[in-house]
């Protein structure tokens, strides 16, 4: 799969949505259904949890279709086809059909969010569309009740029915979400040209509305991923939701959408480096009756450059009160996972364990091991699949992909307790964060829903895969123009204390929260207020770090004592009596690391690392 590198948005024009005319031959269809058949049962890394958990097997039903593909029309087969690979739950393999021109998103012109308990939800418009004129009764703040006469929330569950996601509640957020913004690069266009929204306005009074589906081509951020060599294969991420993600921008935050492509006239470097990544990172301090915190958004990981990254999300939470921060990963699809898992380290003291992936052990993943040019992705992985071949394990050992030496080399660069905000939407690599943030012990998992959206797989596209197979030697599967598709390749296990638990189909539990009509209208107000809560109830110290030439200044607070490292070997400690301010000089060499370790009765609370250069 190619992504071409537009820029900016737009609304229908030439790349406008729709399914347009098909014409495959039956020896195309055959093509498509063998590829596939011999890729899933060679590469596709969850083929056997699929067929466990869901008492589906993929291979014969694509095997069924093959007999049925010359009575069905090429309309038909590709829905027929899309539906079977959704049967997988995965939104990592997905099956794109030429719907339409690539970067579309169909979309109504409002925003529908829910809140409550299960049982008792209230799905309401949060947004319009910047520019839609629907009407004086059709406002923010109604309360949708019906879809096409259907009542609404009956209407969501049929259409979660065909959502990927393991757990139930998964496939609900999906399936709200794309009730009114669907990808058609990677789903089929809605079946309707309009649809009838029966509401109640803010007056309790019952109203139906018509309105009609719209093409939004969301394009890309100025600093989005751009596929390269470097980034491409190490890759976790739920593209459609990036491409929703990207059209709820255009439509309903024009301002942010115009601000991102004045980043590079910026003269001051720290300020010019957060807006290059403001379409992934937001900050703020936020107001609760427990205290003032920093407030992190991120909002995707699909970035190109892990440490650039890193480094406006350290200059973003360097400025945020020192108390406590929230970092709210909903609705997060995804993306590079270097820079999710390398993203970590700032946030504590204490090294960091990333994530382990394996892939199944197979012919071709062997092959595919041991081709020379493979050597850099899959060098780690090769012995293990060599030995897989006679001892019949069904997985090579499972292996980070971001390496644990990358994971710790930035250190600690906030001090304050952490807290994470995650929910069923949130994906890929935000699923590999908010795993991190648990088995690393850095901070508490608030989750609205019952856990995260449970992407655990590192994704490959077309491309890539037949980018593997060549040098092995193996056969690429061939498919007709304008057919395209994604695949889980390694699967995600946990770190740590989780022992090595799977990430696909459970995701990451936390806490859980209950959204309220407050959190949609007032900015998450009554959730900052109950993550402040929980911030205010952790242990809290301070650690600051400032050097002048050879002389070192470090303020602190709620420390007893300070060790001082010059590359790793001791050089100094401070027994600290009481907060305030402790004054040292040190001559480290060219090139050396200064690190300063803040204890509290024993206890590891500060870490900084100062890099003499």
């Amino acid at each position: 799969m190619t992504r071409a590198r537009q820029r900016g948005g737009r609304r229908g024009g030439e790349n406008g949505g729709g399914a347009r005319p098909l014409e495959f031959s039956w020896a195309d269809r055959l093509d498509i259904l063998d590829g596939l058949s011999v890729l899933i049962e060679q590469i596709y890394v969850h083929l056997p949890l699929k067929r466990s958990l869901y008492g589906f097997d993929i291979i014969r039903a694509l095997q069924a279709l093959r007999l049925q593909s010359t009575t069905l029309t090429d309309l038909q087969f590709h829905r027929e086809l899309t539906t079977l690979v959704n049967r997988l739950r995965d939104a990592h393999t997905q099956y794109q059909a030429p719907w339409t021109k690539k970067g579309v998103v169909k979309t109504l012109p409002f925003l529908v969010e829910a809140y409550g308990p299960p049982g008792d939800v209230t799905y309401i418009v949060s947004k319009l569309a910047v520019g839609a004129k629907l009407g004086k009764s059709f406002a923010e703040g109604v309360v949708i009740t019906h879809w096409n006469g259907m009542d609404f929330e009956r209407a969501v569950d049929l259409h979660a029915e065909v959502e990927t996601g393991g757990r139930p509640d998964a496939r609900q957020a999906r399936a709200l979400e794309s009730m009114t913004l669907r990808a058609l690069e990677y789903a089929p266009p809605p079946d309707e040209e309009w649809v009838d929204i029966g509401y109640r306005d803010n007056l309790h009074r019952k109203r139906t509305i018509r309105l009609a589906w719209d093409d939004v081509v969301p394009e890309f951020a100025p600093n989005a991923a751009g596929m390269s060599l470097a980034t491409r294969f190490r890759r976790s991420i739920n593209l459609g939701a990036e491409a929703v993600r990207r059209a709820k921008k255009f439509q309903f935050n024009r301002g942010y959408w115009e601000a991102e492509r004045r980043a590079a006239a910026i003269s001051d470097p720290k300020k010019r480096l957060t807006a290059e990544f403001q379409d992934f990172l937001t900050a703020e301090p936020r107001k609760t009756p427990s205290g003032v915190f920093g407030y992190l958004r991120i909002w995707s990981f699909d970035v190109d450059d892990d440490r650039r990254f890193i480094d406006a999300a350290s200059a973003l939470v360097q400025d945020l009160p020192d108390r406590g921060l929230i970092i709210d990963i909903r609705n997060n699809p995804g993306g590079l996972i270097w820079a999710a898992e390398r993203l970590l380290q700032i946030f504590t003291p204490h090294p960091i364990e990333p994530t382990r992936f394996a892939l199944r052990a197979t012919r071709f993943t062997a092959e595919m091991a041991r081709a020379v040019f493979n050597r850099d992705e899959f060098g780690a992985w090769t012995e293990s699949l060599s030995s897989a071949e006679s001892t019949g394990e069904p997985y090579s050992a499972h292996i980070p992909i971001t390496p644990p030496e990358q994971c710790n080399d930035l250190g600690q660069r906030y001090g304050g307790p952490v807290v994470v905000v995650a929910d069923a939407n949130t994906y890929s690599s935000g699923d590999l964060f908010a795993a991190g943030i648990v088995d690393n012990r850095i901070g508490p998992l608030i989750c609205v829903g019952q856990a995260t959206g449970a992407g655990g797989a590192n994704v490959w596209s077309a491309r890539d895969i037949a980018d593997a197979l060549r040098p092995a030697n193996l056969p690429v599967p061939k498919f007709p123009k304008g057919v395209d598709f994604t695949m889980s390749i390694r699967r995600a296990v946990r770190a740590s204390a989780a022992g090595g638990a799977l990430i696909e189909d459970g995701g990451v539990s936390g806490q859980t929260y209950v959204m309220t009509g407050v959190d949609v209208f007032n900015k998450n107000q009554d959730l900052i207020d109950h993550c402040g809560r929980i911030l205010a109830a952790q242990p809290w110290t301070r650690m600051n770090v400032k050097r002048r030439g050879s002389e070192f200044e470090v303020e602190t607070a709620g420390l007893d004592r300070l060790d001082v490292f010059v590359s790793g070997h001791p050089a100094r400690s401070y027994r600290l009596k009481r907060d305030g301010r402790q004054r040292f000089k040190l001559r480290p060499k060219k090139n050396q690391m200064v690190e300063i370790v803040g204890f509290d009765k024993e206890t590891v609370r500060q870490r900084r690392r100062i890099p003499i250069d």
